[in-house]
């Protein structure tokens, strides 16, 4: 309809250029102001781009990491719950620089009794306390935590020296490490174990006092080398207790004795399963290598609660060690009499993977039944979406209250009451974040991202792929759901963030915040960019043009390091669709989504000026023979809207409008041409901060309905508020802005026309309780 492209640029150009004039008259030249479009580019915000890191977002020419290799000999004292170690470590400096000294992380120093962590952070008297945690902060002698270092030695026995700072100790090496060389040095420790119920501590144990034992979960048990990179030379930030690790890649040879009716399991390639397991355990071992359909018990829920009541005097060592080529980050394992292990087979692209779980007979009868698939699901979902998993296992262990991650296993809560039942929320919670501490395989410990200052990095990107691998747990596994439902996600859809967002603007951070300085880790790190990532996916770039993006980004920073631009930068190259609104709005800052429809005019057409251009002309000593041959928009109501144009509709008022378009068309676009029998002004307006994509839905009198969505650059020239003119052959009686709540939009009494009528909280909770 080139006739109305052609008088709507027009009536634009008069418009434009009459409003400019008037309002430099009404006001004083305002001053000149830096770029505050949200849509500029974030060269401000980035670094450089260079050699190590390139602006695609692709590892650069020069880029490089550190690696670290251990051999360590554990033995882990039940009877007295304490841990000891002897480790040698072998650090090769691939970076371009020589080396003074050498950072290594002690993290238990976290739960030492002089540490500053329970010191950081200010508080007055709250309105109540959990009766644990009064007890634990006013009653309980200070637990005796921290590494005790015995010796640290160079490759020869000759000590070296060393110095501890809270939970980063400098080591001291004769001469400088020269780049592209390795040293080997050795450090003898031990600690008490702590007891993980307790203030959630990651790494421990859970007492049972009804048969006397303990499970072990134990991690961050060893002193662990630092990050050198880079972005930031050593990572050497203390542990204070949110803020979680930065981990250099290496080969792990580890030799760990307990008591020698535990069942145990760990990080790397069990290398005697033969000397440890029985004959029994061994074939059914050799079953669960071809279950691709259920899981097959290893050791029975009747062998473990027999166990419990033995307690050995023999030990026992389990030799694990890393595959070639497949370098780990970290290691973990998890001992106990108590332990019921399952374990099923799943194809990963092409080769099988082992998944498994570990857990006492308190986790039944919820254990048996979910655990492993929820592990195969995650495996599935998140291979599907990044690369295929490269380990040979992944084990799930339970453990009251926790939920943390290490290389190929984890541990994960949700327990049964004492007869076996549960709840949904208790089995819902238990499937997710298995899925989550699972999925933390690929997010950060193979894409290894520094998680001591990115939270978000790991947490927000594996909250968004555990939202996709629930919602494909909900299908594959349907007796698990209520019939008819969907997977009920605790985190993902856009109105699940909306409270968050919506809050008091004093308790809030931008995701680009380090996660000791927010004050909601949960909604910052993990809530908030899951959030993010998938309206970014389903609503701003598709799922096609996302998944390859995300795809791309995993597969090019898999067993490397990377930074948030990194990421940033990929989703673009490998998109071609400008995010840097997006970051910016989402990550940089704490603005929310707030979009609704202002006004609706509606117009009708007449070969009269309207008042507006009669004062134009007069302004400019012009009349209607200056101009060429004009149709013009009148509002209802207005001044112009007078008697000749009551009761016609839009196109039935001019016949100026027809013989302009007659005359200026060539014959086949008049064939064309279909006239608007309704022409309407729609106003939307934009309180909240980030700019989105404008979804719209039209509703016309007949019932029919259109969706239009505007993309999100509608707002680069006026961040306030739009116009679009909407010239239809049908009447419009209504319009919703978001009407599937894609945006977290934190504000919806303003995104309908009419306006529909709220009831207040108030109403609402009286109507809920009416009756009852």
């Amino acid at each position: 309809m080139k006739f109305k492209y052609y008088f709507a640029s027009v009536l634009f150009l008069f418009a434009a250029t009459l409003v400019a004039q008037e309002e430099e008259k009404k006001e004083e030249r305002k001053p000149g102001h830096y770029n505050q479009s949200r849509f500029k580019q974030l060269y401000e915000e980035f670094s450089t781009p260079n050699t190590y890191r390139s602006a695609t977002g692709k590892p650069g020419p020069d880029y490089y990491q550190n690696q670290a290799d251990y051999v360590m000999d554990i033995e882990l004292d039940d009877k007295n719950a304490k841990i000891y170690g002897e480790e040698t470590i072998t650090y090769h400096n691939n970076s371009p620089d020589d080396l003074e000294f050498l950072w290594v992380q002690l993290d238990q120093n976290v739960r030492a009794k002089d540490s500053k962590s329970p010191l950081r952070n200010g508080g007055g008297v709250p309105l109540a306390y959990r009766t644990s945690s009064f007890a634990s902060e006013y009653m309980t002698e200070p637990f005796d935590g921290g590494f005790n270092i015995e010796y640290v030695k160079d490759a020869n026995g000759r000590p070296l020296p060393y110095t501890i700072n809270q939970t980063m100790m400098r080591v001291d090496i004769p001469q400088p490490l020269k780049s592209g060389e390795k040293v080997s040095f050795s450090i003898k420790w031990w600690y008490n174990i702590p007891d993980h119920t307790v203030n959630r501590a990651r790494s421990g144990y859970e007492y049972f006092p009804k048969d006397g034992n303990r499970a072990y979960v134990i991690a961050q048990f060893f002193p662990r080398m630092a990050v050198y990179n880079d972005v930031e030379g050593w990572q050497n930030h203390q542990f204070w207790g949110s803020g979680e690790f930065a981990l250099p890649f290496g080969n792990y040879e580890v030799n760990i004795t307990v008591p020698a009716d535990h069942v145990l399991d760990a990080t790397g390639v069990l290398q005697n399963r033969k000397e440890v397991y029985t004959k029994e355990m061994m074939k059914r071992y050799e079953q669960a290598k071809k279950s691709y359909d259920k899981p097959v018990l290893i050791v029975t829920q009747a062998e473990a609660e027999a166990a419990e009541k033995d307690f050995s005097e023999k030990k026992k060592t389990w030799k694990f060690k890393t595959e070639p080529g497949k370098m780990v980050r970290d290691f973990g394992f998890a001992t106990s009499r108590k332990f019921i292990v399952d374990m099923q087979a799943v194809k990963i692209g092409g080769r099988d993977v082992m998944a498994v779980s570990m857990y006492p007979k308190e986790g039944n009868p919820l254990w048996e039944e979910y655990s492993t698939k929820a592990v195969v699901q995650t495996l599935k979902t998140y291979s599907k979406h990044t690369f295929d998993y490269p380990y040979h296992k992944a084990i799930s262990v339970h453990a009251k209250n926790q939920g943390m991650e290490y290389p190929m296993i984890c541990w994960n809560y949700g327990r049964p009451n004492e007869d076996g039942t549960y709840s949904d929320r208790v089995k819902y919670g238990m499937i997710s974040v298995i899925i989550h501490e699972v999925g933390h395989n690929f997010f950060p410990m193979i894409v290894n991202s520094d998680e001591r200052q990115w939270g978000w990095m790991d947490e927000g990107l594996d909250t968004f792929m555990q939202y996709l691998a629930e919602q494909e747990f909900g299908k594959n596994f349907p007796e698990a759901i209520a019939p008819n439902e969907r997977y009920p996600s605790r985190r993902g859809d856009p109105a699940k963030i909306v409270p968050y967002m919506a809050g008091d603007q004093e308790y809030l951070s931008p995701i680009m915040s380090n996660p000791e300085n927010v004050y909601q880790l949960g909604p910052n790190a993990y809530g908030k960019p899951a959030t993010a990532l998938n309206i970014l996916r389903e609503t701003v770039m598709g799922k096609e043009l996302f998944d390859h993006a995300f795809k791309t980004y995993a597969q090019r920073w898999k067993f490397k390091h990377p930074t948030p631009e990194d990421f940033f930068r990929t989703m673009e190259d490998a998109s071609a669709v400008d995010l840097d609104w997006f970051w910016r709005s989402w990550f940089y800052t704490t603005d929310y989504v707030d979009i609704g429809v202002k006004e609706v005019k509606k117009y009708y057409v007449t070969n009269k000026p309207t008042k507006e251009m009669q004062e134009y002309m007069a302004a400019r000593n012009l009349t209607e023979a200056d101009l060429p041959p004009l149709v013009y928009l009148a509002e209802e109501d207005s001044e112009d809207y007078n008697e000749e144009l009551k009761g016609k509709l839009p196109s039935e008022t001019s016949q100026t409008l027809k013989e302009f378009m007659m005359d200026n068309m060539t014959a086949e676009e008049r064939a064309k041409v279909k006239e608007p029998k309704y022409i309407y002004e729609v106003t939307f307006d934009k309180p909240g901060g980030i700019p989105m994509p404008l979804i719209v839905e039209y509703t016309y009198a007949d019932g029919s309905k259109e969706n239009v969505t505007y993309p999100p650059e509608i707002w680069r020239k006026n961040d306030a508020e739009v116009k679009r003119v909407v010239s239809s052959d049908k009447e419009l009686v209504g319009i919703v802005v978001d009407p599937k709540l894609e945006t977290a939009d934190i504000d919806t009494t303003n995104n309908a026309w009419p306006k529909k009528d709220e009831k207040s909280d108030f109403d609402k909770f009286k109507e809920s309780v009416k009756g009852k």
